[in-house]
């Protein structure tokens, strides 16, 4: 009964999530608050996650929590990411095919765009890499499944793989967070995950305290609570520079007085 209501509760959250970073992104009409990085990876994260609670037979709000959030990305937030990052190979694309007329490029522009960063191909190979590795995850754990025991080590394999995910998805939004200030970022989506994740690790833990029982649902533990960590921080940036920038505001308003 508490399993049952605590693991529904939580897919209310991940169902809702999205929401106030889907309206601040329509609101800006922009979804540069949100670090690429964190989208893909947290994506495969759910794929992985899915895999494993599959393969374990987890309980049925479990696998239906990772086939729900593993299959919302795209009327998510993380479709406007994915947009974006479209816009950008696009934009790639034209400037290849720009007239040989056209001016040269001032110094400081070609200064910029030196320290832009990784190149559109180098971005495409890592996540190609990453979504070859989670398929050869997948392919290998199938293999080895009809074994018990190495079917007990995929089941693991794949709820360790997704918990690291789910832990360096944060990762790249932190930094990002640093460099954005938190602008155009909507703090409602992590603490909706905040609380998804703790209703999902406490019905974990309302079905059974036992040692073996534990164990099997060790990494989907550690993926909900260690995460729940990282998303405060993420939180805590976003109320520190909402902070810093009204202290600025208000010396503005101070000095012009």
């Amino acid at each position: 009964m508490q399993e049952g209501t605590l693991g529904w509760i939580s897919i209310a959250c991940w169902i809702i999530v999205f929401s106030p970073q889907l309206y601040e992104n329509y609101a800006l009409q922009s979804g540069e608050g949100l670090s690429l990085g964190f989208v893909i990876i947290w994506l495969v994260g759910d794929l992985t996650n899915l895999a494993g609670a599959v393969l374990g037979n987890l309980l049925p709000t479990v696998i239906l929590l990772a086939v729900y959030v593993s299959h919302a990305p795209f009327p998510a937030p993380r479709h406007f990411a994915l947009c974006r990052w479209t816009a950008g190979l696009t934009l790639s694309a034209r400037s290849r095919i720009a007239p040989e007329s056209a001016p040269l490029l001032p110094e400081a522009d070609r200064a910029r765009e030196a320290k832009a960063g990784p190149s559109t191909r180098a971005i495409v190979f890592r996540y190609v890499a990453a979504f070859a590795f989670v398929i050869a995850t997948g392919i290998a754990a199938w293999g080895v499944s009809r074994s018990t025991d190495a079917r007990a080590w995929a089941i693991q394999i794949l709820g360790w793989t997704s918990a690291v995910l789910y832990l360096g998805a944060r990762i790249p939004q932190i930094r990002k967070n640093v460099e954005t200030r938190c602008e155009g970022l909507a703090p409602g989506l992590f603490v909706f995950a905040i609380f998804g994740n703790m209703t999902y690790a406490l019905s974990i833990c309302a079905q059974s305290m036992d040692g073996a029982y534990l164990v099997k649902n060790a990494s989907w533990l550690a993926g909900s609570a260690l995460t729940v960590f990282l998303d405060v921080t993420v939180l805590c940036q976003f109320f520190y520079y909402r902070r810093q920038d009204g202290a600025i505001a208000r010396e503005r308003e101070a000095s012009h007085e």
